[in-house]
């Protein structure tokens, strides 16, 4: 298809909490969305890294120059029938994972849109409902920390992860464990431990967890591999899959048994997929990340974990907890009436079935481009 436009939003969404980063106090999400367009049909993407380079070597700011003056050029004006176009066309390009996955995730909803097609179903999904996670890191109090653990198992979410570090560790999964012992948990680490803390990752086999989740930093595949042997406990691997490369690398070495792919992190969708594939021809399966995003980048997030080797529930940060107003309309939440887990039904509308909110986009944008 001709790509005969693209049109850049850097956008900052005013949060419903302020939040801390690098030291500074955020009142807003920055995030950037792009709208790709085909004759009179368009598709959307989103990037967000967050507002400054501390999950990622990527922020929303960044991104949006890094569209603006190099990928975008490379890609209006074109003719891009694959994902795989659209990274050829970005060859010359080194990283910048985020900025690449918007460009991606906006051609695959334009596709979709153009084969009036939703996007789970031209993803070649295999599920029209995706069971939910959430995430909790450290509160002030371990009373309250249980206390909002048992309103998401309440609310339906169908596990939980635990942010996990020294100093936050065997003792807090202890206490979680027994306040709830059946429930489905795992722990993140998030790159902050190292060898040195083999004997504590081994003291987690005896609490059940589904897995645990990036305990070394992102570039120790071989330590993973080292680790997993020493564990019982499958490891997952997030912030070190951040291609395909990488996760053929990491599933060579058998450095994990799960797989955390976020379409941000890794490039898009086309990359998800082609990772999801790998993982299930070796008998590794996965689940959906996701960073805190508007519904335009959580459609996308939502359709590519209908496909069959997603099987652990997907991240998903309720819009409502978030933002005073989001871009787009989030997909219904819903509570099975036999088991009580909550699930998002997948829509039936063209692409992502969404566009943004036209007056939100123009009050929240910080730049168009």
């Amino acid at each position: 298809m001709q790509i005969d436009s693209l049109k850049l939003f850097h956008v900052a969404v005013p949060l419903k909490q302020p939040v801390k980063t690098a030291g500074r106090q955020l009142d807003a999400l920055e995030t950037v969305l792009v709208r790709m367009q085909s004759g009179e049909v368009s598709g959307w993407g989103e990037a967000a890294p967050g507002n400054a380079p501390t999950a990622s070597a990527e922020w929303a700011a960044g991104v949006f120059g890094c569209l603006k003056d190099w990928l975008v050029p490379a890609v209006v004006g074109t003719m891009i029938d694959s994902g795989e176009d659209i990274a050829r066309r970005l060859a010359p390009f080194r990283d910048n994972q985020f900025a690449r996955s918007a460009l991606d995730a906006a051609w695959w909803d334009l596709n979709a849109r153009l084969q009036e097609k939703p996007l789970h179903e031209l993803l070649g999904g295999t599920r029209n409902e995706i069971e939910l996670g959430t995430t909790f890191d450290q509160m002030e109090s371990i009373d309250e920390f249980l206390a909002s653990i048992a309103g998401a198992f309440e609310a339906g979410f169908a596990r939980v992860r635990l942010m996990f570090r020294p100093g936050w560790d065997i003792q807090m999964v202890d206490a979680v464990r027994k306040e709830f012992p059946v429930e489905t948990i795992h722990v993140d680490g998030e790159g902050a431990m190292g060898l040195e803390h083999v004997d504590t990752l081994q003291r987690l086999d005896d609490f059940g967890l589904a897995m645990i989740e990036q305990p070394l930093s992102a570039d120790d595949l071989v330590g993973a591999a080292m680790v997993q042997e020493s564990v019982s406990t499958p490891l997952c691997l997030d912030e070190s899959i951040t291609s395909v490369a990488q996760a053929e690398v990491a599933l060579e070495l058998n450095s994990c048994r799960y797989m955390n792919l976020t379409p941000g992190r890794v490039g898009g969708l086309t990359p998800a997929v082609a990772i999801h594939d790998a993982c299930s021809q070796a008998g590794v399966p996965c689940f959906v990340g996701a960073t805190p995003q508007s519904a335009i980048g959580t459609r996308h997030c939502l359709a590519l974990a209908s496909k069959e080797n997603f099987t652990y529930p997907a991240d998903f940060f309720p819009s409502a907890d978030l933002f005073e107003q989001d871009l787009a309309e989030q997909p219904a939440r819903t509570r099975d009436e036999c088991d009580g887990t909550m699930r998002i039904a997948l829509w039936s509308e063209p692409g992502i079935g969404v566009e943004p909110d036209a007056g939100l986009l123009k009050k929240f944008s910080v730049s168009m481009a």
